[in-house]
């Protein structure tokens, strides 16, 4: 839970900051600033990717799960929900003077940009099961700079996101923690090395803008790369009898 934690305190912070300061931010330092944190975010994307001992069952892992993610068009119904949410909260209601629906929209918009991505969701499986909150505090820098600028747009209902997630990256983290008996080491080097392609594709296709990449697509990758470690031997026996002599 210390990931989750920090991020509420950096929403927190960030989104006071943002009431009362934001506008006073530059828009050429708040993008030097996202820029330096893709950077970073790449890179540790690859060192996460260097500790795995697979690289086939990584990239297997990686193609499967982007199938079935295209299949269920993933991150197209992630957006649809947050859109949907959004037109239904952005008018303001009957009898209101506008001032609440600002609050909620303020509200709605944080908790879904803070909790709707691959890491959220990495972060929140690694913390659980390792311990290791490095993902969550990289993405807690970012909310909180995110905090500020719609703080400044949309009030104080930006700060009651911080409740969203803490409910929800609390509750991946503490499911996770429940599998700690389950995951073994190999596999769980596997799993990070998984995510950081993922976390790659998200610093090129979102934080650096190089290309548009569908990175929510690829998270059922996160249920393959394990499930794959404990099928290896059967895959290994079964490549030793299609292909002998080729698989050792």
């Amino acid at each position: 839970m210390t990931g989750t934690l920090i991020n509420v305190s950096t929403v927190l912070l960030g989104g006071s900051l943002g009431l009362f300061f934001g506008a006073q931010l530059p828009e050429r330092a708040r993008e030097t600033i996202i820029g330096a944190l893709g950077l970073f975010t790449a890179a540790l994307g690859i060192a996460m990717f260097l500790k795995t001992h697979n690289p086939v069952l990584v990239l297997l892992s990686l193609l499967l799960g982007g199938l079935l993610g295209e299949w269920w068009h993933l991150e197209e119904s992630l957006r649809r929900i947050g859109e949907g949410l959004e037109r239904r909260f952005a008018a303001p209601e009957a009898g209101a003077d506008g001032h609440g629906s600002r609050f909620v929209r303020g509200f709605l918009t944080a908790s879904l940009l803070f909790c709707v991505g691959p890491m959220s969701i990495l972060g929140s499986v690694q913390d659980g099961l390792t311990g290791d909150y490095t993902l969550l505090a990289v993405k807690a820098l970012m909310d909180g700079f995110a905090a500020l600028a719609f703080a400044s747009t949309f009030g104080v209902g930006v700060l009651f996101s911080a409740l969203t997630v803490l409910c929800y990256q609390g509750g991946l983290t503490l499911l996770a923690g429940q599998l700690q008996g389950v995951v073994t080491e190999a596999m769980l080097d596997e799993l990070t090395a998984t995510g950081g392609v993922i976390l790659l594709a998200l610093a090129v296709g979102s934080l650096l803008a190089i290309k548009p990449l569908r990175a929510g697509n690829l998270l059922p990758a996160l249920l393959i790369a394990p499930l794959l470690m404990v099928l290896l031997p059967w895959l290994q026996q079964l490549g030793r009898i299609l292909f002998p002599g080729l698989v050792p």
